[in-house]
């Protein structure tokens, strides 16, 4: 099953798409399948969910004292936004949208490029539903 996040502050449950956590998970309550200590949260957008995972989600997510690294996954295109937490309650914003892009993240050393991100994704299978000017 998937494993999914308690924020104590809001008391809400959610299950992001990709949680990173550094050292030992954290369990809210005696079972294994809720986590409250990711470092990394990453959520792939999509058309109904894009407005909320930018908005009131990273909001609740901000809350969470362990949280330093926030990624959003456009599933339409080469296109990425990171923020990275800098201070309290300060973060930097950086857009990815190119191909050769490299993305390195700040909390745990990882980095990779748009293209070995999005290597499987054939962009040609995905309809336009955007409607023209």
């Amino acid at each position: 099953g998937d494993v999914r996040l308690w924020i104590p502050a809001t008391r809400r449950y959610v299950y992001p798409d990709v949680m990173v956590i550094q050292e030992k998970p954290i369990y809210q309550g005696k079972n294994t399948t809720t986590v409250t200590n990711p470092t990394i949260i990453v959520e792939v957008l999509s058309k109904s969910t894009a407005g909320y995972d930018k908005t009131d989600k990273f909001r609740f997510y901000r809350s969470i004292p362990t949280f330093q690294e926030y990624i959003l996954i456009d599933q339409n295109g080469y296109h990425l936004e990171h923020y990275s937490k800098t201070g309290e309650k300060q973060w930097r914003f950086t857009e990815y949208d190119s191909e050769q892009d490299v993305i390195s993240l700040a909390s745990v050393e990882f980095q990779f490029t748009l293209s070995e991100l999005y290597e499987q994704v054939d962009f040609s299978e995905i309809e336009d539903t955007e409607p023209e000017a």
